[in-house]
């Protein structure tokens, strides 16, 4: 199969592409597992932190991408299931944790079905995380396009349970970025405790922010909604949106914010967006990593106007399979559609380059043909 591999780390530029486009042995299903047959995969800029070595590092070679769709081609026996689970201590039925409701089992996937796949791809579902419905939080946790290859690639294979039914409302490349950017923010609108006729904040206004925006205008109808944004493009695209305001990351909005959403790696606009907050308000940190903590940064958090008053810092970690599922079915009834560019596979290189380079309106998307 065709897969664009990532071998070693180092910086994404214009004369260093980190990927290569290989002919890669096609995977096989083992037990408990699909093979998908993938038709787009999103580009997100953690990927360009696992490449440049700002995330734990991935295992090398690998096939990076978490935003996976696909059709499902093949599927590991159930007798082979069923044996294995037998045959392990551990082995137990797969339900997703802290609900009551199964999640796909070999019992209830198809051959055809079109599926997609998540940053989780798996977790151990035993620890104390697990059963709380934290699996996000699971000491097992494995990544996909990390722990195991992911969907730069024309298949991939992938725990039976941890692929979500698509529906049909959604076309693959629109599905695709919900999968991560989507299903992540709406794990952060979560966190926000946002209530209807309350002010949120955007800092930043990249993959995700997009889709908050129009999750957060759904859910919310009479909140008004402030972008921060370094990008006059991103500012304006902004309020193509639905945006009540947008200015910079310095700027002041008209009135105080109930809660506020930070995507962006850096630490200085989180400095910002907590002079910014309302007393009790909440500022939620939804990014995989932040740059190193600069004691001249640290010196400028002034208490009595960034902490005091009871205001809150939160951070997101990863997403939960019931968060991938709930936003997916939010989307489909609600009409919430990204905006994307798409790419083809080979074209990858360039997608991260443009990435890194800030040039974004919305997502960017792979079409594996």
């Amino acid at each position: 199969m065709k897969a664009m591999l990532l071998e070693s780390l180092g910086e994404v530029t214009p004369v260093r592409a980190p990927l290569r486009l290989v002919r890669h042995p096609e995977p096989s299903p083992g037990p408990g597992e699909v093979l998908l047959r993938v038709t787009r995969c999103g580009v997100c800029h953690t990927e360009l932190d696992e490449i440049e070595g700002r995330t734990p590092p991935p295992r090398l070679p690998v096939v990076l991408g978490h935003q996976v769709v696909g059709t499902i081609q093949a599927v590991q026996s159930l007798r082979e299931r069923r044996a294995q689970q037998r045959q392990s201590p551990r082995g137990r039925t797969l339900e997703l944790p802290g609900k009551s409701q199964p999640l796909e089992t070999l019992e209830s996937v198809k051959i055809g079905q079109r599926v997609g796949v998540a940053w989780i791809a798996s977790a151990c579902g035993q620890c104390e995380y697990c059963l709380s419905g934290q699996e996000n939080l699971c000491p097992d946790f494995k990544a996909t396009g990390r722990d195991i290859d992911g969907g730069y690639a024309e298949f991939m294979k992938v725990r039976a349970d941890f692929v979500h039914p698509l529906p049909d409302a959604i076309s693959d490349s629109e599905a695709a970025p919900l999968l991560c950017a989507g299903a992540v923010g709406y794990r952060a609108l979560k966190l926000s405790n946002m209530q209807d006729g309350q002010s949120l904040g955007l800092m930043g206004f990249g993959g995700s922010n997009h889709i908050v925006l129009k999750t957060a205008g759904h859910k919310y109808p009479r909140s008004k909604i402030f972008v921060f944004s370094r990008n006059p493009q991103e500012r304006e695209f902004a309020l193509s949106l639905g945006a009540d305001w947008a200015g910079a990351i310095d700027e002041v909005p008209p009135e105080g914010l109930d809660a506020l959403i930070d995507t962006t790696p850096v630490w200085g606009p989180d400095l910002e967006a907590l002079k910014r907050l309302k007393p009790g308000g909440r500022l939620v940190i939804n990014a995989i990593r932040k740059e190193e903590i600069d004691k001249e940064v640290l010196l400028k958090l002034d208490y009595a106007s960034q902490l005091w008053m009871e205001k809150e810092i939160k951070s997101v970690a990863n997403v939960t399979r019931a968060d991938v599922r709930e936003f997916l079915q939010l989307a489909a009834e609600a009409n919430i559609k990204p905006e994307f560019q798409e790419y083809d596979l080979q074209d990858a290189n360039r997608a991260l380059l443009e990435l890194k380079q800030g040039k974004i309106r919305g997502t960017k998307v792979l079409f594996i043909r």
